[in-house]
């Protein structure tokens, strides 16, 4: 016989739902200006200018990521989602139509601190909303969003630019993100706080013990132990072959595998749909084994060796070196949710918005450092040696990944519950 499923896991799915359509949207207009780089040439604005303005979104996340965690944490998911996406659509319509470069770059940098708002809150409602041995799986459902944002965006961007003109085109982003605002003003529903384990009873010799108690839950998570601070440096160390694979791997395919841009296109297509499921596959195994850490190792150790692999094989490019670099891509992505969930395990519920920030603020830097950086690699040693320096990454964050942490679940002075804290 057919089982009801009950509102509390109706609830849960439906807001997972909306919050990887809220991810999708989010990184669609976060990358809207690349897809619009050629419009805009044909527009005279030079490379370089659609450069920088391509990267304001990015930046202008970095500024308000800590600051959404905060308020997120204070004012509940569900507001700061509306208000994000909301604001992220004005900004978009604004920068459709403001005249001049100066305004349009200011619209971008408005938006992407809008955005911010959009990765920390729908990480927050899942860890709230998902218990822990689901909630892996479900971090990486939600973590898949991106490449799947990027790929939409690559999808309906340069169409709707031929159609409606480069700025103009940013009114799909517009109409995405207020759509997905309206979604989640009525869906998404704030997680109901974890109930405060009993306290024990106090006699005359320990009366401040109930005081204490609540003092502990709500600790900084950042005090007296380096978990946290250990995972974002993991994090960050392993954002290095994940946007050296990202930037590189197009141009590499076209210059130096004789590739046309179209056949190499589609092979990054299917190299971000493989790192969303692998993301999924990453979240379900450490649901499986009740560890988030031990996966992260070992995802970090095979991104080593992979990078390793592909820098040797990319001195005599061919199908091995090919295959090596989708590999790569799927594989150096899959840590991402698994990371964001530990994170917020470890922070604890008072504190999660601004773990996520700090966890947000650590690997946009790093995406926004490795593409310059790898760039002046490859002008000066080539893709082999740049390879090899982004293996490095990997390697270091095996080692430095925590022994002990939010595996098994287990509920940290920090106040971690080990039950989700949704309602029912």
């Amino acid at each position: 016989m057919p089982t009801t499923v009950p509102p509390t896991e109706r609830r849960a799915l439906a807001i997972l739902t909306v919050s990887v359509c809220a991810g999708i949207v989010n990184m669609v207009f976060l990358n809207s200006v690349a897809f619009l780089i050629p419009a805009l040439a044909e527009a005279g604005i030079g490379l370089s200018t659609a450069g920088v303005l391509a990267g304001l979104p990015m930046g202008g996340t970095l500024l308000t990521l800590i600051g959404w965690g905060v308020l997120i944490d204070r004012i509940g998911e569900r507001i700061a989602l509306v208000a994000g996406l909301a604001a992220t659509a004005a900004a978009a319509l604004g920068a459709a139509y403001v005249p001049g470069l100066p305004g349009l770059g200011a619209m971008l940098l408005l938006g992407g601190a809008a955005a911010a708002s959009v990765n920390a809150a729908t990480g927050r409602v899942i860890v709230g909303w998902f218990p822990p041995h689901r909630r892996g799986l479900a971090m990486g459902v939600r973590q898949a969003a991106q490449p799947l944002g990027v790929g939409l965006g690559a999808l309906i961007l340069p169409a709707s630019a031929a159609a409606l003109g480069a700025t103009e085109a940013l009114l799909v982003p517009a109409a995405l993100n207020a759509g997905a605002a309206l979604l989640c003003l009525a869906v998404v529903r704030d997680p109901e706080p974890p109930s405060p384990a009993p306290l024990p009873a106090a006699d005359a010799e320990d009366e401040a013990a109930p005081e204490a108690t609540v003092e502990t839950a709500a600790a900084n998570p950042y005090r007296g132990a380096t978990v946290l601070q250990r995972i974002h440096l993991v994090s960050f160390l392993l954002v290095v072959p994940q946007f050296t694979v990202w930037t590189f791997a197009l141009v590499w395919l076209i210059d130096r595998c004789g590739w046309s841009p179209g056949s190499a296109g589609a092979l990054i297509v299917v190299a971000q749909v493989l790192g969303g499921l692998g993301r999924m596959a990453a979240g379900s195994w450490s649901d499986i084994v009740g560890s988030r850490l031990l996966p992260i190792r070992i995802i970090a150790g095979t991104a080593g060796l992979t990078m390793g692999a592909l820098a040797l094989a990319s001195v005599w490019p061919g199908p091995i070196a090919v295959a090596l670099l989708v590999v790569a891509s799927a594989v150096t992505v899959a840590d991402n949710g698994l990371a964001f969930t530990a994170v917020a395990e470890a922070a604890g519920p008072s504190w999660t918005g601004r773990a996520l920030g700090v966890q947000n603020t650590g690997q946009n830097l790093g995406a926004t450092v490795v593409p310059p950086v790898f760039g002046a690699v490859i002008a000066a040693l080539g893709y082999p040696a740049a390879f090899a320096l982004a293996a490095l990454g990997p390697a270091a964050a095996v080692l430095l990944v925590p022994r002990t942490g939010p595996d098994r679940y287990a509920v940290s002075s920090t106040g971690t519950s080990a039950t989700g804290h949704g309602p029912g």
